[in-house]
């Protein structure tokens, strides 16, 4: 059976009977039909978030497709639910992109999935549609003011790069031109779509800890200067009073179950090559308030997720993951270690060795903020005996504590020894991590920390434009935030095609966004898409419902 098979044969649970599991009565919830619930802002206790234990799940450098840091994570908390310490998984949404694209749905896979798949990756609770509107109504009043000659800013179009966003893969929206149609229809200028995970709304509400932290976060984003060289911010636009009421419903954080009948939060999805790539803080402290153990994941691989997952969020939020769980496949291994993408299934002994150079590296940027490591390694049946031996003799040569998890096949059953692991460390009192750098350092130096340290580059150069960036970033008094480098999640360097764990490479900055809404810098390196196009062959052509609406063809 597929994901959707298994799925469609679990009898779900009352969204009522997992509120209850969490110690929260009926009435304290805000249902969206029998399996779905938002979750009010009140529920959080700072008292309790500071007594629960966070597990962050990340991943080495994937293959295209992924390495199943979701259904790790949904695999662990299951199996941490089966030796009695209340679990909850804490997740990102799903982007229709992607689920209409290549990657397909993102609710974990097999006996490890978060129910009820369909809703979760179909439209789910209108979260993405309202941060949409709100991203959009910023972008109207833009033009609008640009348009009024009498009540305006005077904002210069040739300084605002606020886009459109859209939750779907459409590549010819990346670049357009508004306005045309004469004097009525606004003022021509160039702009564009960008994904909705890639809004810096979607980064805001990720990390805005409550409605009067969202409003001002709002208000702070920085839109564009006037002709008169003056910056002109959200607030400037009176828009954020506006934005705030579109997003009162999708800052709260959704309930749902796991297969096995255990809580799951879902809230949020920004992408992590862009933005900071993991689930909103309130979400994550909902989690933490009603649970011993609170399990979540950081995007793609830990160069990119989970270092901004520690830098950016955590300091943000104050919160401190106990463990980090490593996502490591043999099909990954293999990829870094020159095997071609279609011979993944293949077994290749010798090309996995060559590729344990970048599962070593992230183990060692792990320990870099002082937090201690486990190897999952995600089983698939195409894996061979001797591949997944040689991941096991690797992880005891560096003394790190590692477990082969079954999960798509198994579910909670197969993560049972990678649970253990993780409550030995959990529960030994570990530390609280170090962060990569200090934010009010200087931001080059902030940028070349995390090129050199977490990378693995020689050092780092900047084109013109960005080193006018960094004039301009001083200028507005923004070189406090944090940066938030979007890079390839292909490579540990910002090449795509420099596999395995490079070295002697030089990082570019081409360019540094403000998103001083989020409280970050976006250093831009290579060739970062913010409103990716479909494949030839698009999932969505896989994808229908029947006249009873049930869907097939959703992975």
């Amino acid at each position: 059976m597929n994901d959707l098979d298994i799925a469609k044969k679990v009898k779900l649970q009352h969204i009522t009977s997992i509120a209850n599991k969490l110690g929260i009565d009926e009435d304290d919830i805000e249902m969206f039909g029998k399996y779905k619930a938002k979750l009010p802002l009140l529920h959080i206790d700072e008292k309790k978030v500071k007594q629960s234990k966070l597990i962050l799940v990340s991943a080495i450098s994937p293959t295209p497709a992924g390495e199943g840091k979701t259904t790790v994570s949904i695999g662990l908390s299951e199996g941490l639910n089966r030796l009695g310490k209340k679990t909850t998984v804490v997740l990102r949404e799903p982007s229709l992109g992607p689920i209409f694209g290549i990657k397909g749905g993102a609710t974990g896979g097999g006996y490890s999935q978060v129910l009820p798949m369909e809703d979760i990756n179909l439209h789910f609770t209108g979260d993405f549609a309202a941060i949409e509107k709100a991203h959009n109504l910023l972008s109207a009043v833009i033009d609008n003011n640009i348009q009024s000659r009498t009540d305006g800013l005077g904002l210069d179009a040739r300084t605002i790069s606020w886009k459109r966003v859209m939750d779907m893969n459409d590549r010819s929206l990346r670049r357009i031109i508004v306005g045309l149609g004469g004097t009525t229809s606004g003022v021509p200028r160039e702009t564009g779509f960008d994904i909705t995970a890639a809004s810096e709304i979607m980064a805001i509400l990720c990390l805005a800890d409550d409605i009067h932290d969202l409003k001002i976060r709002l208000g702070n984003i920085f839109v564009g200067y006037t002709h008169r060289r003056e910056p002109i911010f959200a607030r400037d636009l009176k828009a954020e009073g506006a934005m705030a009421a579109l997003l009162k419903d999708a800052i709260k954080p959704n309930l749902v179950q796991t297969i096995e009948g255990n809580p799951a939060i879902i809230h949020g999805g920004p992408f992590a090559n862009i933005a900071q790539g993991t689930n909103s803080v309130i979400a994550t402290k909902m989690g933490m308030t009603f649970s011993d153990y609170t399990v979540t994941e950081a995007g793609f691989g830990f160069d990119l997720g989970a270092e901004k997952f520690f830098d950016i969020k955590c300091q943000s939020a104050g919160l401190s993951p106990k463990a980090v769980v490593l996502t490591t496949t043999v099909r990954a291994l293999k990829y870094h270690g020159g095997a071609d993408l279609e011979s993944l299934t293949i077994p290749d002994p010798e090309a996995l060795k060559k590729g344990l150079p970048n599962l070593e590296k992230h183990l060692e940027n792990i320990k870099q903020f002082n937090v201690t490591p486990i190897i999952a390694v995600n089983r698939f049946s195409t894996d061979s005996e001797e591949e997944i031996a040689l991941v096991v003799e690797k992880a005891k040569s560096l003394d790190i504590e590692c477990a082969v998890a079954d999960l798509w096949a198994k579910g909670g059953e197969g993560a049972i020894e990678l649970a253990k692991k993780v409550v030995v460390i959990a529960e030994s009192d570990p530390p609280i991590f170090n962060p990569m750098y200090d934010w009010s350092w200087d931001v080059k130096k902030k940028i070349e920390t995390l090129a050199t340290k977490i990378y693995g580059a020689e050092h780092v150069d900047y084109s013109p434009q960005a080193k006018k960036d960094l004039k301009k970033i001083a200028e507005l008094g923004l070189e406090q935030l944090p940066v938030c480098i979007a890079k390839t999640q292909k490579s540990l360097s910002d090449n795509p095609a420099l596999l395995g764990r490079p070295k002697d490479f030089i990082i570019t900055v081409r360019e540094i966004e403000i998103a001083s809404g989020a409280g970050f810098l976006i250093p831009i390196t290579g060739n970062i898409m913010r409103m990716p196009g479909l494949p030839a062959h698009p999932a969505s052509e896989n994808i229908s419902i029947d006249n009873n609406g049930n869907i097939t063809g959703l992975m």
